[in-house]
């Protein structure tokens, strides 16, 4: 079943007045007739079931079928704090992020980050990303969208880190799986996560060493170099799989 997302402020009354976008979507491109179900998120937790019941000019009007309960959100907060990548790595990155269950995405530049990016281009950039996470978020079922935050630097990533409860940078000098495999397994449901990952060519040295002057614990994720877009998605699998198996409500 389609699903899109509404302002909590459009429902009430027992329906929903869907506006923007998804509207000229689910008339024009969809073709959506009245009667036909969608589900809709405020962005809260709340999913409801509805029925399209007319369309009006730039509006959709929805009839609230019932209210169900969302079950497709981590019971951990995970954010990834990714350094910036060449070229459109970062939207796909952000789309399946959102598919995982991530919580938000931070992007940062690193020492050896090759795209710079000033003031301008970089709101024009998070806005692309957070209508990429708006779109996944859709198609995954997920129950809120995940918030792309503003490009910043290594270290404001950290202080963003520093009161998580976990946090996790891989580096491919790190050895020992037996203690990426026991950090993990130690991780519960509700404790919140944060993930380094590095732009193409990893980190500086001294950039793990301030990493782990901030708590950050490094990792390997085995004896194979990992691309950045690679990275940071298995990682967010690994999670996904022993938060969802760990919790026992699911």
């Amino acid at each position: 079943m389609q699903q899109f997302f509404a302002d909590p402020s459009w429902c009430r009354d027992g329906k929903i007045i869907l506006e923007g976008s998804d509207v000229n979507h689910i008339k024009n491109v969809l073709r959506m007739k009245p009667g036909e179900d969608v589900r809709i998120s405020d962005g809260t937790g709340r999913i409801y079931l509805c029925s399209i019941d007319a369309y009006e000019e730039g509006k959709a009007v929805l009839d609230i079928l019932k209210e169900q309960d969302s079950d497709t959100e981590l019971p951990s907060e995970i954010i990834l704090f990714q350094g910036l990548p060449k070229g459109d790595k970062m939207d796909w990155i952000v789309q399946k992020a959102v598919e995982l269950g991530v919580h938000a995405v931070v992007p940062f530049s690193a020492k050896r980050s090759i795209v710079k990016l000033d003031e301008k281009k970089a709101k024009k950039k998070q806005e692309r990303w957070q209508a990429i996470a708006k779109g996944a978020a859709e198609q995954s079922g997920r129950s809120l969208i995940p918030e792309v935050r503003p490009v910043t630097t290594f270290t404001g990533a950290l202080d963003t880190a520093s009161d998580m409860d976990i946090v996790l940078i891989p580096y491919e000098l790190e050895e020992g799986m037996d203690k990426t495999a026991r950090i993990i397994e130690n991780i519960a449901p509700g404790q919140s996560v944060g993930i380094f990952i590095g732009p193409e060519g990893g980190f500086e040295t001294e950039e793990v060493v301030l990493a782990k002057k901030y708590g950050a614990e490094p990792v390997t994720l085995g004896k194979r170099i990992l691309r950045t877009e690679t990275a940071g998605l298995t990682v967010l699998s690994i999670l996904m799989y022993h938060l969802e198996s760990s919790n026992h409500n699911l």
